[in-house]
């Protein structure tokens, strides 16, 4: 589904700024795999996401999708193919426009040239709008005519979420999509997460700072430090490893303990 061969990324060669953000990076992600990633500040977990979503061309290595080689497809191609959701609820969404708009805007997005952007919403995509929102369970198919921009965090994010998957993409990025919403919200929009990406298959990639959730979500978690996946578990070797068995397998791959106030956090409330 999606491959990466020795993808190389440094910002600022040559200077007194240098930084090596990925330092030969291998992954295969296959349709189905749902992968939740854990990290220091500065592993390179955002760092990896741009550049599958295309935001930057790697230095060296390839990216391939489907077997098709998009190492310098420009992002707002590899958008048809490729959802994501970000930290923050303010992105993803035009708050001005209202939750109608914002689906429809989508819908286009990923429609390849079948409908123009200037078309009006056909009453199809009303009903399917309304549908899709009614599963939300927030009650905004009854608000589709009200600004995004007047939406909670955590509503905003539920739609951000259903706008990337409306239209099931081929890989689904979540950038730690849950990290600003209260702990009640986010319990729902996981959920939600976790409902979408199960009835779409949806191959999905998954930043967390929750070491609890990098553990019982999906049925993969890599850990990576210093521009490089160091560790990588699923099937049995994943079961049943607890948040103190992860810190041991990170500090044997890695060489060193695990230096992350939220993510070592994040234990003590586990």
């Amino acid at each position: 589904m999606l491959r990466l061969t020795n993808i190389k990324k440094t910002f600022n060669p040559g200077t007194v700024n240098e930084k090596v953000a990925l330092n030969g990076v291998n992954l295969e992600v296959k349709d189905g795999d749902f992968t939740t990633i854990i990290g220091s500040n500065g592993a390179g977990k955002s760092t990896l996401f741009n550049a599958i979503a295309g935001s930057f061309y790697v230095d060296e290595g390839t990216v391939e999708l489907d077997d098709e080689d998009i190492t310098y497809l420009p992002e707002y191609k590899r958008a048809v193919e490729i959802g994501r959701l970000f930290q923050d609820p303010m992105k993803g969404t035009a708050p001005h426009m209202t939750i109608e708009e914002n689906l429809a805007l989508a819908y286009v997005r990923v429609s390849k040239g079948q409908y123009s952007i200037f078309s009006r919403i056909s009453s199809a995509q009303r009903k399917l709008f309304r549908e899709k929102l009614a599963l939300l369970n927030m009650g905004l198919e009854d608000r589709m005519k009200q600004p995004v921009g007047l939406l909670s965090g955590g509503q905003r994010q539920a739609l951000t979420l259903l706008m990337a998957t409306l239209v099931a993409p081929k890989i689904l990025l979540l950038d730690e999509h849950t990290a600003a919403l209260d702990p009640a919200t986010a319990d729902k929009v996981i959920e939600l997460t976790k409902r979408i990406v199960e009835e779409n298959h949806l191959a999905c990639l998954m930043i967390t700072h929750n070491m609890q959730s990098a553990l019982e979500l999906g049925n993969r978690t890599l850990m990576m430090d210093s521009g490089k996946i160091v560790l990588d578990i699923r099937g049995k070797e994943r079961e049943g490893l607890g948040v103190d068995d992860l810190l041991e397998k990170f500090r044997e791959r890695a060489g060193k303990s695990l230096d992350n106030d939220r993510i070592l956090f994040s234990k003590v409330e586990a």
